[in-house]
């Protein structure tokens, strides 16, 4: 098999780093792998590290006394996990776990709040993209409370899909509906309204999108939202990547 080429400018947060900065901070960051279904931190527990995936998506959920669960933001490679560790709120009442198996560089509490503090670019960034996982997590809110379990996969699929290489998704109902915070029964009508209508096709815990532009006309308009937030940051983040490295 070929050889998987690891970079952190696979993240686009490091990779809008000037080279000076970004030469500063690579010594310590580490190659970690992130395997299906691994908990990076759970309710109540202090964060050790910053997460910056590069070919993984992890899951934030919020979780509540009786132990249920559900979804409130995804990340990938356009940002990070552990926006607490400088945002003052460690530790927190929300876990993340990985829900696409890949690759992230991790960076120590220390040296990332060190970073943070420091003269450079990264706190900008950073803050930046907290803003469009606010954006994210209040859409998320609206969404599960005024849309059907329909336009709530479409829309999950769909922003699953922009994170992950390829079309086909590791993915169980039972892990959607925990995900989407409702009834395997209510994913599993949906799921079959959308492969009957030749959008997806979902077999023993797979699910392959097949029409991409299909299963957008079934998402609602959160979806579009949470996206051009999420391009808004990259396009500046590529702005700077372009004008400011030269990596």
């Amino acid at each position: 098999m070929p050889q998987v080429h690891h970079s952190p400018n696979q993240n686009h947060l490091l990779a809008a780093l000037p080279d000076p900065e970004f030469a500063a901070l690579s010594p310590h960051l580490e190659l970690f792998p992130l395997p299906l279904g691994e908990m990076l931190y759970e309710p109540g527990r202090q964060l050790h590290h910053a997460y910056f995936p590069t070919s993984a998506v992890v899951s934030l959920h919020y979780v509540t006394e009786s132990g249920a669960a559900a979804e409130t933001a995804g990340v990938g490679n356009e940002g990070m996990v552990g926006v607490s560790l400088f945002m003052g709120g460690d530790p927190t009442p929300s876990s993340a776990v990985v829900q696409t198996a890949g690759h992230a560089y991790r960076l120590e509490r220390r040296r990332l709040k060190q970073a943070f503090d420091g003269p450079g670019l990264l706190q900008r960034l950073l803050l930046r993209y907290t803003q469009a996982l606010i954006t994210q997590l209040a859409q998320t809110a609206a969404c599960n409370r005024h849309h059907c379990v329909e336009q709530q996969l479409s829309r999950w699929l769909l922003l699953t899909l922009d994170r992950a290489p390829g079309r086909e998704l590791v993915m169980t109902q039972e892990l959607v509906a925990s995900m989407l915070g409702v009834r395997r029964e209510s994913v599993t009508a949906a799921a079959g309204k959308l492969q009957e209508l030749g959008y997806i096709r979902y077999r023993r815990g797979h699910i392959t999108v097949l029409d991409r532009e299909g299963l957008a006309t079934r998402a609602c308009e959160c979806y579009d939202v949470v996206k051009t937030e999420l391009a808004r940051l990259l396009c500046d983040v590529k702005y700077r990547q372009e004008g400011l490295t030269g990596r």
